[in-house]
């Protein structure tokens, strides 16, 4: 906790981890250093994570802690392993293919205000992660991207968005009430989006349909394919894996496009059919 590589992570993430640090301290806190270089620590460790097996992402959560406390170990030569590379998490569940349809965002939009919805249409059609929407400022928009230091590396890296026509004409109409795009029915940054969300989310009856926010970032995925970006420009743009966009994209758009070509050779068969008869 004293060194610079957990100084230096976000409020966020310190704030998720410190219950698990204390949980780490309590099970393996007497263990000496050495005792996590045996190839048996690892069983102890399933059998500590285990505790939480009825709330899986929890549960990998503290294995993912766990798992930073001992490459920080093998960084400062106090390991020559990390016991926790190599286990599998217990939570599978794969989101990447999942989108907003039209008629999902429609239904958001007839009972959301319209903070909400922009919040939700600019998602949609940026693939912006949740911590980015909400710290972009109008300074992070360009003549042709938005340019943004992403959370998630803790501002070394950047995400850079085309803006495309849809985007830019949703930035049109969007008030500049606040150096942040994103902002609140008082004209200030978000505080609390996610009560305001759920809320929306559970008046348009979407709750039931198990769609989340960072879903909206699959959306955005078949917005950017339909706008024309390759695969490998959309999986640059989301951070994403090529097989991953591949895999969303035959799902979503490529499926359509093929069974609108067997819907016209049909019927340009029975039309044929009907001449000749």
């Amino acid at each position: 906790e004293a060194s610079d590589e957990y100084k230096g992570l976000a409020k966020t993430t310190k704030r998720v981890w410190s219950p698990w640090l204390n949980h780490i301290r309590d099970e393996f806190g007497k263990l000496s250093i050495r005792q996590f270089d045996r190839p048996k620590i690892r069983v102890d460790i399933k059998r500590w994570r285990g505790k939480w097996k009825d709330r899986p992402r929890a549960a990998d959560t503290g294995k993912q802690v766990l798992s930073r406390i001992c490459a920080f170990a093998v960084s400062e030569g106090a390991l020559t392993i990390n016991p926790c590379e190599g286990l599998p998490n217990l939570y599978q569940n794969d989101r990447s293919d999942i989108i907003w349809t039209d008629d999902d965002m429609a239904a958001l939009c007839k009972y959301a205000s319209a903070e909400v919805a922009n919040a939700a249409k600019l998602a949609s059609l940026s693939g912006l992660r949740y911590s980015d929407l909400f710290k972009f400022s109008w300074s992070h928009v360009g003549s042709n991207a938005i340019e943004i230091k992403t959370s998630k590396s803790r501002g070394k890296r950047g995400a850079v968005v085309p803006i495309t026509d849809a985007i830019r004409k949703l930035l049109e109409t969007i008030p500049r009430r606040s150096t942040a795009v994103l902002t609140n029915s008082d004209g200030k940054p978000w505080k609390g989006f996610s009560s305001s969300w759920n809320k929306v989310m559970k008046d348009a009856g979407l709750n039931k349909r198990d769609l989340h926010f960072h879903d909206l970032r699959g959306t955005a995925a078949t917005n950017f394919f339909t706008a024309g970006f390759t695969i490998r420009e959309i999986a640059e743009t989301l951070a994403w894996s090529e097989e991953r966009v591949e895999r969303l994209i035959d799902r979503y758009v490529k499926r359509d496009e093929i069974l609108q070509d067997r819907i016209r050779r049909m019927d340009a068969a029975a039309a044929s059919i009907s001449a000749i008869s």
